[in-house]
């Protein structure tokens, strides 16, 4: 795209390093986290979408500049793991200051199993080749964090986040016990190759099968009434201000 190649040229002649691009992204996401913590879904999409294109520019101008290394791999990696936790923090103080626990225990877990989802990762990695199953990765959370706050549909997001980060580290514990004692991955073939097609994801992005799990999870989150999932921040304008409410009295 035009805008982020005039970006991403600009950022290599003024010779501002990867790294620093990298660190700006995170710096932004904080932000973004302190709109989701006060219920500014709307302006924490913004700075998501703004956070993210510093996330995105700065592999290609490490790639430009020829300044890609082994510590920026490991300093980018790192860092994304500070705004995971930044993005679903604030969605931790923002429904522990409106009383709604059961929501607090939800973005908690997906907290959890989101970082549980690149460590385990990273620690098979350290056995065999390359562990790069299961279907909710880092981007795939930061999209649909994005969707929630676009919409105000964040409940079936977190939802959403949770169980399939559950799945992705059983995938990727089942992945490298069968790689490490050579036993056969499991079929794709016929009514049981379906279903392991499903729940124990192989299948690379921009693939059909994975088309139809993004399109299923879009519907849940968009036809889901936010009512029946108890969504403190429900799309229900007398809500919301009640939220805001709350927000400013416990203030």
């Amino acid at each position: 795209m035009l805008p982020l190649r005039a970006i991403i040229d600009l950022c290599v002649r003024l010779r501002i390093h990867p790294n620093t691009l990298t660190l700006i992204g995170v710096i932004i996401n904080v932000g973004a986290a302190w709109a989701l913590g006060f219920g500014r879904f709307l302006l924490a999409f913004f700075i998501m979408l703004v956070a993210n294109i510093f996330d995105f520019i700065d592999g290609k101008v490490a790639h430009i500049a020829q300044l890609q290394s082994e510590f920026g791999a490991f300093w980018d990696s790192t860092l994304d793991r500070f705004s995971d936790l930044a993005l679903l923090t604030g969605l931790i103080f923002l429904y522990s200051k409106v009383g709604r626990s059961d929501y607090v225990m939800i973005a908690s877990l997906a907290l959890i199993f989101s970082i549980m989802t690149s460590y385990a990762r990273a620690r098979a990695e350290s056995l065999v080749k390359r562990c790069k199953v299961g279907f909710m990765e880092r981007p795939e959370r930061i999209v649909l964090l994005m969707i929630g706050a676009l919409t105000n549909r964040m409940a079936g997001v977190l939802w959403v986040v949770l169980v399939l980060s559950i799945l992705t580290v059983a995938n990727r514990i089942y992945y490298t016990y069968l790689d490490l004692n050579r036993l056969p991955m499991p079929t794709k073939k016929g009514i049981a190759g379906f279903f392991n097609r499903a729940f124990f994801w192989t299948d690379e992005r921009a693939t059909l099968p994975y088309d139809v799990w993004v399109v299923a999870i879009l519907a849940f989150v968009w036809l889901v009434p936010p009512a029946w999932l108890g969504d403190p921040m429900a799309n229900d304008p007398g809500v919301i201000a009640w939220v805001r409410d709350q927000l400013a009295i416990k203030n």
